[in-house]
């Protein structure tokens, strides 16, 4: 089996991190959110990955090579920011001769039954009922499951079924007529080249897709929503790991401490993960993430995300500053 992820969104909405690391390079739990898709995907028995890059995508590279190099990994440049659509296309001869093919993208952390999903005779794709439809890609069905209709952040939805990002596509051959059709005549939503809409023109040509339910998933693109994964992610992690930190400090479980990292006289957890050669200090951390590199010394931190080689010195409730700041709040 082959996937293709697409890597090369900027993550706007995650700045200032997104500034100096890819979006789907931003740790959680102990590994960035690239890692904890690639274990779900060779749990599966995926065992070929296309990679679509283009921002900081050597990190990308870097990081596939040195944690997942015995896998099959090709990778194709996206320049322009031009839709998840646009991406796919551009790896069309990657797939060629109708190879089936997975799409997952690259900041969806998620859990489905794989095994389903590719017991199926048609082409599925992953939904979840959610709250805000309008936020998402959103699909439509019929009496018999079958998807009539995918519209890409409707304004007014009639269905509340929200595609999360996995697509097992069968018939690629007509995938990537379908995208060659809508770039070379440029059709495009919200002045992108959806999938959602090469995918729905494969529906009004006759092929069928039908939806498989995902029971856990996050779309990992705001703070908030990566600080409830990191939570998430963390009551799987093997607590006792971390004992070699209680001399001195007081650990709330559940955490993830890497083991480079130096903390003194500090009250850590519970939900926190510290990247590596992290510092602290004198400082109470709570539901935050700390990256590699940083410091905090003397702080109170709720809520929060510290990115790579930050320092923060002083005493502060909420942030969410990027890699290499510096803030000293101490008083004069």
């Amino acid at each position: 089996m082959k996937a293709i992820i697409p890597l090369a969104g900027m993550g706007s909405r995650l700045k200032p991190h997104t500034r100096t690391q890819p979006k789907s390079m931003i740790p959680l739990a102990g590994k960035p959110i690239l890692g904890h898709i690639m274990d779900r995907l060779i749990g599966a028995g995926v065992t070929e990955f296309v990679f679509v890059i283009g921002y900081l995508g050597d990190r990308i590279e870097q990081y596939i090579t040195e944690n997942y190099g015995k896998y099959t990994s090709t990778y194709v440049i996206q320049i322009l920011g031009l839709g998840i659509g646009h991406a796919i296309w551009l790896a069309k001869d990657e797939f060629k001769g109708g190879q089936n093919m997975l799409v997952v993208l690259g900041d969806t952390i998620f859990e489905t039954d794989f095994t389903h999903v590719f017991s199926n005779r048609e082409n599925v794709l992953g939904v979840k009922k959610v709250e805000d439809p309008r936020l998402f890609g959103v699909a439509e069905l019929n009496e018999d499951g079958i998807i009539t209709k995918l519209v890409e952040k409707p304004s007014i939805p009639k269905s509340n079924l929200a595609l999360v990002g996995l697509y097992y596509i069968q018939q690629t051959t007509e995938l990537f007529e379908c995208l060659d059709y809508n770039i070379k005549n440029d059709i495009r939503t919200q002045n992108e080249y959806h999938l959602t809409d090469a995918l729905q023109r494969m529906i009004d040509q006759g092929v069928v897709f039908k939806s498989f339910p995902v029971d856990v998933w996050f779309d990992c693109g705001k703070k908030d929503i990566i600080l409830q994964t990191n939570k998430n992610l963390l009551k799987r992690v093997d607590q006792e790991l971390f004992r070699q930190f209680e001399k001195g400090n007081i650990i709330v479980s559940p955490v993830y401490i890497a083991p480079s990292a130096k903390i003194e006289n500090s009250i850590i957890g519970p939900d926190v993960s510290i990247g590596e050669d992290a510092i602290i200090k004198r400082s109470v951390l709570k539901n935050s993430i700390i990256g590699q590199n940083a410091e905090i010394n003397n702080v109170i931190l709720e809520d929060s995300l510290v990115g790579g080689d930050a320092r923060l010195l002083g005493s502060v409730h909420s942030l969410n500053i990027g890699d290499n700041a510096e803030i000293n709040l101490r008083s004069s």
